[in-house]
């Protein structure tokens, strides 16, 4: 193999292996990606992260925004893709409602409760906000009333945004997000679960693409030389 040619399979290596980082740092966040105010509340938090997450010392807040008021370190360590609750009711409460498995985790007994117009505040252990969510038909006009139905995010790219936007849905009975009704009747959503979530990045392959792709550029320098 010639020395361009060297070169051109190590440059396509590297890229390449920087390309699947940058997917992963693009979808490197735990966001807010489902909540229901008033009955059977809760707010739902997804890993979207290709690696797990360790909520030991996050926190949660509303629109007072003060980091930790409502502790969520007994999530514990969040699997990538996992989505989490925090409910009103206790944890066994809840999860009796949506015929939850014991492998969803909650954590019950929120008494930092949301409100028609409010906002979602998520902390990390070094107290940065990591998502925020400020909702409401009132503030927002012409978007969800989240009123004993869930809202969701149409799609991935509203997560970014710390408004609620009019690209949030309201949940119905075998919508695309997996929605059912409660075990009463009286609520829909679809807690403990985010079909949105993204696909993991194989993270690791990178790294002997990368590898690959340095042997290469020093065998081609060795051969320069």
């Amino acid at each position: 193999m010639s020395v361009k040619k060297f070169r051109r399979a190590a440059a396509f290596g590297i890229f390449a292996a920087s390309s699947l980082f940058a997917a992963t740092a693009s979808a490197s966040t735990v966001a807010v990606t489902e909540w229901m105010y008033n009955g059977d509340e809760f707010i739902e938090f997804t890993n979207l992260t290709n690696a797990a997450v360790d909520f030991s010392g996050w926190s949660y807040d509303d629109d007072s925004r003060s980091p930790g008021t409502v502790s969520l370190s007994a999530f514990g360590l969040v699997a990538a893709g996992e989505s989490v609750i925090l409910a009103e009711n206790d944890a066994a409460t809840f999860r009796s409602h949506w015929n939850l498995s014991a492998s969803v985790k909650i954590i019950g007994g929120n008494t930092v409760n949301l409100g028609r117009n409010d906002e979602i505040n998520l902390y990390n252990a070094a107290n940065m906000l990591i998502d925020r969510l400020s909702y409401g038909d009132g503030n927002f006009p012409g978007t969800i009333r989240t009123q004993n139905v869930s809202g969701n995010p149409g799609n991935l790219a509203v997560l970014d945004q710390d408004n609620v936007t009019s690209d949030w849905v309201l949940s119905s009975v075998g919508d695309s997000f997996g929605s059912i009704a409660s075990v009463s009747g009286e609520f829909v959503a679809n807690p403990g679960r985010f079909a949105l979530a993204p696909a993991a990045v194989p993270v690791p392959a990178a790294f002997p693409l990368m590898l690959s792709g340095l042997a290469l550029f020093s065998i081609g320098r060795k051969k320069r030389a």
